[in-house]
């Protein structure tokens, strides 16, 4: 049957050929056999890579993903209509008034989706079990597509407009591709041409210098570039300037773009981004390290063991039961399309590609990482996930039919950030994580129309998810349904902001640096000083994250907004059909909706199927439970327009209008019965809240022999003193020692003393940075300049007397 393209445009789409200079049908010169030729050995490692290798295509998944590319690619053929200014009617790339506005960036975008088509039916024609399998329509269409975008768009010569990604790596990245798939039917006169117009997006300048647009992942997508136009046009300097231009990407920095020692990986100057642009760079740097593997051109500058580090430093931390958590997802948390979960199942498959280049022991180690995350993700099993590309998707698959492989179970622990204002809190049967900002660290980032309401999340948002519950809570159409206003465990001024307020690309920053704490890898003391975005808004926040719980406490909330300043407590995403019961002090609560009341006095609440929270000495707090409905285009100019409803069961302290000294204290329980919450409730003596105030916050927990503190200002609170602002947390053992943590999250001091009133009879061990350390009846400890060590935890381990 003849497609409808061909019957269409076929003799139009000729006719464009035959000028570009040959035919649709023409064969391409001999080349020579893959033994012989090092770039035939380089293009047949590329196809296997970006087309996946060792799957049956009549087996599931395989089969079923095989016949949608097939679909796609069929439909892209059918509707192909060349013209002017595009090469789908719905796809027009012909900019009327050329610049960077976005109405560019939407023209520019349009061009690279068009060679991205172009590679979806590139790859339906190679691939085994697509309908479409060396489809003669298919590949001729396929080769007047390029030679359409060749003549008019995508030409040496031609200005680029809009947005430069699109013209240095999102259209060259799929042209190139499809240059590799479609090799044998191109004419060495095409592919110089298309070299030639790479050559002119994408010159060797790209890479001169480690800045701007040439950082991070977006350094590692332009080697891709380089290297594949290296392959193509068979030219060993590209390639070997692409391994070369791959060398600043690996040492870790202390500002901007990359990663840095304490697993912080930033993108964009001020934007934690893991599990984004991060996710980009991992994927990109395991692909570059497989093509290049064995050949002159391998990759063997030593510093690439610092991204092997990352692997367990920066990007496990992030990854629970297969999804990648959205506090490091910057913009990308708005994209309907790809949830926490969908993020994280790339990164599962980069990890064990990456693990081809890494040494035997890292290669069995993080394969056993990637079948536990991906065994233990039932929420949405990484083999049905539709946006997992083939190749991907085979890579896990074997691992996951690996039976030498013993899975690794979650970490227990607690990982700090400090260089991006985060932290990670993992416990037997649940994970946290916070976001904070601070001056070097933006409250969220917009773009492109991207993430417009992401307003608060940098304001002390605490996600949390079970091992075998609320897997979905974020994934689950949360971010354009939820209140953003209402972010768990932020405090914010209700005072209206418009859709992408503080300007783009992570531009708002506030004035603060006390942001960050101590830990002990165990346990942690986090504290953030708020400064609302476009507000007045004021507040000390802290966290303490403990072994089943995590302290929540803030003081010395103050506005003068106008309006109301609240603290919630969480916000609970229930799905479509939110009846999950709600029980305060032992009373059940309706689950009609929508149901609001004023807690006054409540001593501990629990939400079934989550976990319980408890107010110490009783709390007034208000609750809501109610369906709230959203659009995906209401935070994502590119999003869905169809609405969506969810419900949730909010817990907020109302600290009113422009409040001049608000405060809270509660504890987070997850996954705590209700028996237990009620039993922690009736407990006054395990928590001991010592400080809550403007000038420092402050718990001890007896049974688990713990003291922290977060001085904002010098003071004395409990047992511990300190003569500046800091972070401390003391832990007693049961063999008679002692661990002291010291933090300075300003960095800035350059002399602290902080006194333990607790008998000492020597000090175990110190780092460097202790000057002087007097034992006896109390603990003195002296530290010198603390201003170069970025807000890591100073341990001190001693013993008692």
């Amino acid at each position: 049957m003849t497609s409808a393209w061909s019957r269409r445009t076929f003799l139009t789409t000729s006719a464009v050929l035959a000028a570009a200079g040959g035919s649709v049908l023409a064969p391409a010169a001999p080349r020579a056999a893959a033994e012989d030729d090092p770039y035939a050995a380089l293009r047949a490692t590329w196809s296997a890579l970006i087309l996946g290798e060792g799957f049956s295509p009549t087996a599931e998944p395989f089969r079923s993903r095989l016949a949608t590319l097939g679909s796609q690619a069929r439909g892209w053929l059918d509707t192909m209509a060349p013209a002017d200014g595009s090469l789908w009617p719905d796809a027009v790339f012909a900019d009327p008034d050329p610049d960077t506005d976005p109405e560019s960036y939407g023209f520019s975008a349009k061009m690279a989706d068009s060679f991205i088509r172009l590679n979806t039916m590139a790859q339906a024609y190679r691939q085994q079990g697509t309908g479409l399998t060396g489809n003669a329509a298919l590949r001729d269409a396929v080769v007047a597509g390029l030679d359409h975008l060749d003549s008019r768009v995508y030409q040496a010569g031609k200005t680029r407009y809009g947005n430069w990604y699109s013209w240095q790596i999102g259209a060259p990245q799929a042209l190139l591709d499809v240059c590799v798939l479609m090799y044998d039917v191109l004419t060495p006169e095409r592919l110089g041409r298309y070299c030639a117009a790479v050559d002119h997006f994408v010159p060797d300048s790209a890479v001169a210098s480690y800045t701007g647009t040439s950082t991070g992942a977006n350094r590692v997508d332009l080697c891709r570039v380089l290297a594949l136009r290296g392959v193509v046009g068979g030219t060993a300097a590209k390639i070997a300037l692409a391994r070369d231009a791959l060398s600043p990407v690996f040492p870790l920095v202390t500002k901007g773009d990359g990663l840095y020692a304490d697993g912080s990986f930033i993108q964009h100057t001020t934007v934690p981004y893991t599990g984004s642009y991060g996710s980009v760079m991992l994927g990109g740097l395991g692909l570059l390290f497989a093509l290049l593997k064995g050949t002159e051109w391998e990759v063997t500058d030593p510093k690439r063991q610092v991204v092997f580090d990352a692997v367990e430093n920066a990007w496990a931390p992030f990854l629970y039961n297969g999804l990648v958590m959205d506090s490091v997802a910057g913009r990308a948390i708005s994209r309907g399309e790809v949830d926490d979960h969908r993020r994280g199942h790339p990164i599962l498959a980069s990890i064990a590609l990456l693990g081809r280049g890494a040494s035997a022991a890292e290669n069995a180690r993080w394969r056993a990482l990637v079948k536990g995350w991906a065994q233990r993700d039932h929420y949405s099993p990484p083999l049905g996930n539709p946006s997992l590309q083939l190749p991907a998707l085979a890579r896990l698959k074997s691992v996951l039919d690996d039976t030498s492989l013993a899975p690794v179970p979650e970490p227990e622990g607690h990982r700090l950030f400090p260089d991006m204002a985060r932290a990670t809190h993992r416990r037997p049967g649940w994970a946290a994580a916070l976001s904070m900002a601070d001056r070097r660290i933006t409250y969220y980032e917009t773009g492109n129309g991207e993430n417009l309401r992401g307003w608060h999340t940098g304001s002390g948002m605490l996600y949390w998810w079970g091992d075998t519950f609320a897997n979905g809570q974020y994934s689950d159409a949360f971010w354009p349904t939820v209140d953003p206003y209402r972010l768990p465990g932020t405090t914010a001024s209700r005072k209206p902001l418009a859709d992408g307020a503080g300007g783009d690309w992570g531009a708002a920053l506030p004035d603060v640096n006390w942001v960050g704490g101590v830990t002990d890898k165990k346990r942690a003391a986090v504290g953030q000083y708020l400064k609302g975005l476009g507000g007045t808004l004021l507040a000390k926040k802290s966290w303490f994250f403990l072994d089943d719980t995590v302290v929540c406490l803030g003081a010395g909330i103050r506005c003068q907004d106008g309006a109301a300043v609240e603290t919630t407590v969480d916000n609970r995403n229930l799905g479509p059909v939110g009846n999950a019961p709600f029980t305060v002090d032992g009373s059940a609560k309706p689950v009609t909706r929508p149901w609001s009341a004023t807690l006054t006095g409540a001593s501990w609440a629990h939400l079934g199927g989550h976990g319980g929270y408890v107010f110490p000495g009783g709390a007034t707090v208000k609750a809501l439970r109610e369906n709230r409905s959203g659009r995906w285009r209401d935070i994502n100019t590119a999003g869905s327009p169809d609405t969506v409803s969810r419900t949730y069961l909010t817990l907020w302290v109302d600290h009113g209008r422009n409040p001049a000294g608000g405060g809270y204290a509660y504890q987070l329980l997850p996954g705590a019965s209700e028996q237990r919450t009620a039993a922690r409730a009736s407990d006054p003596g395990w928590l001991r809240v010592l400080a809550n105030t403007d000038d420092q916050q402050g718990v001890s927990v007896p049974s688990l022999g713990l003291t922290a503190v977060n001085f904002w200002f010098a003071g004395s609170v409990g047992p511990l003193d300190a003569d500046a602002p800091c972070s401390v947390m003391v832990t007693e053992h049961a063999d008679g020692t002692a661990t002291v943590c010291v933090g300075d999250p300003k960095r800035a001091r350059t002399g602290l003393t902080v006194t333990w009133d607790r008998a000492v009879s020597s000090v175990v061990s110190k780092p460097l940075t202790v000057t002087t350390a007097t034992t006896g009846a109390s603990l003195r400890l002296v530290f010198g300049d603390l201003s170069g060590t970025r807000g890591a935890t100073q341990t001190v381990r001693v013993r008692l007397a």
